[in-house]
């Protein structure tokens, strides 16, 4: 735009000058031949003197002498009217001029192919002689059309200057945003130590805010990694202290002696032990050294076994139940004590939240994209499904701390699967449905042999 600004009043200038240039040097042609004029007008001379010159060897200059008659007489080429003449002589009055002003020194009329430029010249005798110089459309022209291009190069020359300026400017600017953008996604992709340079960003010609936003995400991201160092000693020491009432667990489940319950219940407190040391090297483990684990297991299999857990107290509550769906194998992407952890909190839920006495039900359903869970009992069901899943909303009271169905769901998220809650067909009471997706594309579920288990 700045370019234009300036190239297009350039160009009407130089216009303009070409044309004044133009009919300056015809009032020079006529001001050379107004000396030989005023020494005769005898007309051989005047040709002669028209012949010495460049423009009268061209044919471009004429001389309108008045002769004793009233009539001129016309030496060289002459291209302009009688009434054109009459008017530079003062004999005749031009478009716009009162009769009283005073003759013309110069008029300029259009004729064919250019101006003819008239002027008025006092000869011998008091009488008015007219010099014609003859202008062509090509001199007020000449040279404007290579000045235009000049300037259009020039114009195009400073904005490419321009535009590679700004470009490099630019270039500077996005790589900053770009290094940001990309460090941005690697802490979410969960790389902890990546920062953003900020080292002779100045120089570079970064702005002040990128500058900013780059030492702000490195402050940012030192404060995660100090947050996260402190919650992982938090539940590492959290963890340790429940090795004390642990240990007075072990202690006591020895003294029981023999049985099926006090087995159950040594069984119950060294896998307790277990998941709490795990908790506690987990905790303590930076992020780099957590090893790879195989992510996957049977559900089947983890479900058939936490119901034979959570068995033997459902006998002691007089709690009937049943297990359908769990004969055959249920591969799902989640790991084993994840997945034992989430069937625990189902049936942890179950025990808790209804009567001794209450019946319940486990279905395991196996589809081509995903493998279903559903525990239903026969209580009173949920009066707020949605709060019932609303982490830290669980109104089980004491020992119930709202967490376990948000776990549960997590999990289930984890494989795009999901955890809904609803009313159960068969038993009448809450029932909650876990799907675990094992494939992209779902597929219909299918038929579940229900079978009676021990009540």
């Amino acid at each position: 735009m700045v370019a234009l600004a300036f190239l297009i009043p350039l160009g009407l200038m130089v216009q303009q000058t070409a044309r004044d240039r133009a009919f300056t040097s015809a009032e020079r042609q006529a001001a050379a031949l107004a000396p030989a004029l005023a020494i005769t007008t005898d007309q051989d001379a005047i040709a002669r003197a028209l012949a010495s010159t460049d423009a009268g060897a061209r044919e471009r200059v004429a001389v309108h002498l008045p002769t004793a008659d009233g009539a001129d007489a016309v030496v060289g080429t002459a291209r302009a009217g009688a009434p054109a003449v009459s008017t530079a002589a003062g004999r005749a009055d031009p478009p716009g001029r009162d009769s009283d002003s005073a003759p013309a020194r110069s008029y300029t009329v259009r004729v064919t192919g250019g101006f003819a430029l008239l002027q008025a010249v006092a000869v011998e005798g008091g009488r008015i002689a007219v010099v014609e110089v003859y202008v062509a459309d090509g001199d007020l022209t000449r040279g404007v059309g290579t000045a235009w291009l000049v300037l259009s190069l020039v114009a195009l020359a400073l904005v490419a200057i321009s535009v590679l300026v700004a470009d490099r400017m630019g270039a500077r600017i996005v790589a900053s945003a770009r290094r940001l953008a990309a460090a941005a996604r690697s802490l979410g992709g969960g790389n902890l130590a990546v920062r953003v340079p900020v080292e002779g960003d100045r120089a570079d010609g970064t702005p002040r805010e990128l500058r900013d936003a780059a030492n702000a995400f490195n402050a940012m991201a030192d404060r995660v990694v100090h947050l996260l160092a402190a919650e992982r000693e938090l539940a590492a020491d959290l963890s340790h202290r429940l090795r004390t009432p642990l240990t007075v667990l072990r202690l006591n489940a020895a003294g029981l002696g023999e049985g099926d319950a006090a087995d159950a219940t040594r069984h119950a407190v060294a896998q307790l032990e277990r998941e709490v040391d795990q908790i506690i090297r987990s905790a303590r483990r930076a992020p780099d050294d957590v090893p790879a684990v195989a992510v996957g297991c049977d559900a089947a299999e983890v479900i058939r076994e936490r119901v034979g857990f959570w068995s033997a107290l459902a006998e002691d509550e007089g709690r009937s139940w049943q297990l359908a769906g769990a004969e055959g194998a249920a591969p799902v992407p989640v790991q084993r004590g994840d997945l034992a952890a989430a069937v625990d909190a189902l049936l942890g839920n179950v025990f808790r939240h209804t009567a001794v006495g209450t019946a319940f039900a486990v279905d395991v359903l196996a589809t081509e994209a995903a493998v279903l869970v559903l525990v239903g009992d026969a209580g009173p069901g949920f009066a707020d499904p949605v709060a019932a899943l609303r982490r830290g909303g669980g109104q089980g009271g004491e020992g119930s701390t709202g967490l376990g169905l948000d776990i549960v769901r997590k999990l289930a998220e984890g494989t795009g699967g999901d955890l809904a809650l609803g009313r159960s067909a068969v038993l009448g009471g809450a029932e909650l449905c876990l799907r675990l997706r094992t494939h992209p594309d779902g597929g219909p579920p299918r038929a579940v042999r229900r079978r009676r288990g021990r009540s």
